[in-house]
This record gives C-alpha cells, sequence and structure tokens, in this order.
C-alpha cells in the first residue's frame, strides 16, 4: 500500500511530462492533491486531467511567477504540503564546443528555478510547521559522468550541496528536505537519445533494464510522507544498480 497522502496539497514541477509526470501519478494515486507547474500547458493540462489534479502554468526561472502560482495554491487549498522540485533540462554540448549561454541556461533552470521554488515553497511551509520538500538530481554529477553533459552534471551535484544546508535551515521548522537520483529512465527524453543508446545503458544496468518515471514517483511519495519525518537531508539513488559494478566483469 501507498503512503496516505490524503488531504495533503503537491506542486510538481516539471510534472507533465517524463518523470515529473510519474511522480504526480505516484502522489495522486496516494491521495494527494497534486498541482502540475511546467511550461508545457498542453501536456500539462493532459497530465492533470488523467489524474485529477490541477495544472499551473508556471515557468521556474521567473521569480516572480513562481511566488504568485505557489501564493495562489494556498489561496486556493489552504497550504501546501509537498514540494516535487522537479524541472530540469539536459542538453548535451561537449566542453569544447560549450558556450556561455549554453552553461548559463543549464544552470538557470536546473539551479536557479529550484532555488525559487524552494525558497518560496519552504516560506510558506514555515507558517504551518509542516513541509516536505524532494528535489529531483541524477547519478550524473553527484556519482558518475558522461561526455557531453558536465554542465548538466554540475547543475545536479550543485542541487545536492543546496539541499544539505536547507534541510539543516528547515530542521526545526517541521520541513524535511531530501532528494531523488535516478538512473536511466525510460522517458521520451532518453527515447530520443536513440535505441542504440538505449541498448548501451540495459547493458550497463545489473538489472538490463531501465526504470520507468513511476519507480521515480514511488521514492518520492516515501520521502514526502509523514512516516519520514526523522529522514532531511538524503538522497535515495534509484537505479537499478547501475553505479555498483567496479568492472564489467561484475556484470556477467
Amino acid at each position: 500500500m501507498l503512503f496516505d497522502l490524503s488531504g495533503q496539497v503537491a506542486l510538481v514541477t516539471g510534472g507533465a511530462n517524463g518523470i515529473g509526470k510519474g511522480i504526480a501519478k505516484v502522489l495522486s494515486q496516494a491521495g494527494a492533491k497534486v498541482v502540475i507547474g511546467d511550461v508545457d500547458e498542453v501536456n500539462g493540462q493532459a497530465t492533470a486531467a488523467e489524474i485529477g489534479g490541477a495544472f499551473q502554468a508556471l515557468d521556474v526561472t521567473d521569480q516572480a511567477q513562481v511566488q504568485s502560482v505557489i501564493d495562489g495554491i494556498v489561496k486556493a487549498h489552504g497550504a501546501l504540503d509537498i514540494l516535487c522540485s522537479n524541472t530540469g533540462i539536459f542538453p548535451q554540448a561537449r566542453l569544447a564546443d560549450m558556450t556561455e549561454a549554453d552553461w548559463d541556461r543549464m544552470q538557470g533552470v536546473n539551479v536557479k528555478g529550484m532555488f525559487f521554488v524552494v525558497q518560496a515553497a519552504t516560506r510558506v511551509m514555515a507558517q504551518r510547521g509542516y513541509g516536505r520538500v524532494v528535489i529531483t538530481s541524477s547519478i550524473t554529477g553527484p556519482v558518475t559522468g558522461f561526455p557531453g553533459w558536465s554542465h548538466y552534471g554540475a547543475s545536479k551535484a550543485a542541487q545536492l550541496g543546496f539541499m544539505r544546508s536547507v534541510a539543516l535551515e528547515c530542521a526545526r521548522q517541521g520541513i524535511t528536505v531530501n532528494a531523488v537520483q535516478p538512473g536511466n529512465i525510460l522517458t521520451d527524453g532518453l527515447k530520443a537519445q536513440g535505441e542504440k543508446y538505449l541498448d548501451q545503458q540495459r547493458a550497463i544496468i545489473p538489472t538490463h533494464t531501465l526504470g520507468t518515471p513511476e519507480d521515480i514517483g514511488y521514492a518520492v511519495c516515501y520521502l514526502a510522507s509523514r512516516e519520514a519525518s526523522f529522514v532531511t537531508g538524503q538522497t535515495i539513488i534509484i537505479d537499478g544498480g547501475q553505479i555498483l559494478p567496479e568492472s564489467p566483469e561484475a556484470l556477467l
């Protein structure tokens, strides 16, 4: 049985597609009233309708809009109990070809956007003395690397550094701040890398499978639950054991 989130209000940024959609679906199944915040209005509205939730147009890089959306959620529903800061981008660029604009866009969405939503959410959570914040990071950057994603890896490592200090700041306010670190999850973005890439990734994962967005959602659901009150500043790696082998022979 899923953890019971009945009566709780959750905002999932980047919830229109992929991992965010999986998170939104699982939280809804657990009873939460889910608000999807995304720049993708078409898919965001469709996902909201599918799970019986709500949609809000949200560009996480617009601080004023972030504040307005969160204030609107509190006004409409009386509270914001759960924030899933999930919005992220991952365009490839090798170091030799990377531009300042490439770097700034990656950090602007993945790091600054996270800062904006977490800051606004924890302010309203602190007023009630309760809240759950879950950040979607990655194994890429904090644990592993991949050519073409140095700027992405930097952003994902930055998220975890941010998380640990914010967890300390919020610890006496009844707010926990944690993260999930997905491995290779079968989203449209991953599919776009091509079947050859997908086969390569399956080969290096001990389960020889790729994860689903719902796999991430189940871990988020735990961290968003009341039962996880004594867990803060931590991460859960969800990767099918990908980071475990010390050599290819370990997979035989």
